[in-house]
């Protein structure tokens, strides 16, 4: 596919058939990735995907970490608050959801099972995690987002489907230990990435776009 199909027609992929990714076709997406763009040619970002064991060994790690009720403690702390503007978004995409799939993702114990299906990467056969260097400044983290988004651009042109995922994050210290990733990278991101199952309920929901006019300021 082109380059502009490519972006027009990729999406969050939370559906996925349990066929297992060639470890080359993933290493030609992670080496397309890499040619993303960073600040002197730094590239300050790392990978590591996980498969089989290793992978389900961590879900039920984080599950129970879950269960458990310990207090969440991602690298990136979340949002408390958002602007008027992109408040107004997110409130849209939650009552769309609602209408459409009965899914109401204000309720807690929806939040818990969301968090619960992150944790079980959806069903994805691999799981992904991004992190850099923590001294890195913030520059470094507008890098990583550049891989990060040209990695799932990377992915969708070979047919794979990917989501991008803030929930397994939560537990940063427990995930770099069980990873074996050092206490100094921040772990930025989580993915799943896998093949997708179109005909799963999960992959008929679409997100909108604000207009050009709304983002978009043209001076002359």
């Amino acid at each position: 596919m082109d380059a502009i199909q490519c972006l027009e027609t990729r999406m969050s992929v939370r559906g996925f058939t349990k066929d297992p990714v060639p470890r080359k076709l993933l290493e030609k997406i992670i080496a397309t990735a890499s040619r993303s763009p960073s600040y002197k040619n730094s590239q300050p970002w790392e990978i590591t995907v996980l498969s089989g064991k290793k992978k389900q060994g961590l879900s039920a790690m984080l599950i129970d970490l879950l269960d458990k009720e310990t207090p969440s403690s991602p690298d990136l702390p979340e949002p408390q608050s958002w602007p008027e503007n992109e408040q107004a978004r997110i409130n849209e995409l939650f009552a769309k959801r609602k209408e459409l799939t009965g899914i109401d993702l204000t309720a807690p114990e929806i939040v818990i099972k969301a968090k619960k299906a992150n944790f079980r990467f959806y069903g994805a056969p691999h799981g992904i995690f991004l992190y850099q260097d923590n001294s890195l400044s913030s520059w470094s983290l507008f890098d990583l987002g550049l891989f990060a988004q040209n990695l799932m651009l990377s992915a969708h042109a070979e047919g794979l489907g990917m989501v991008p995922q803030a929930f397994l994050t939560d537990y940063a210290k427990q995930v770099k230990e069980y990873l074996d990733i050092p206490e100094s990278k921040r772990l930025v991101l989580g993915l799943s990435i896998g093949y997708p199952d179109m005909n799963s309920p999960a992959n008929g929901f679409r997100t909108q776009r604000s207009p050009v006019s709304e983002i978009a300021n043209f001076i002359e």
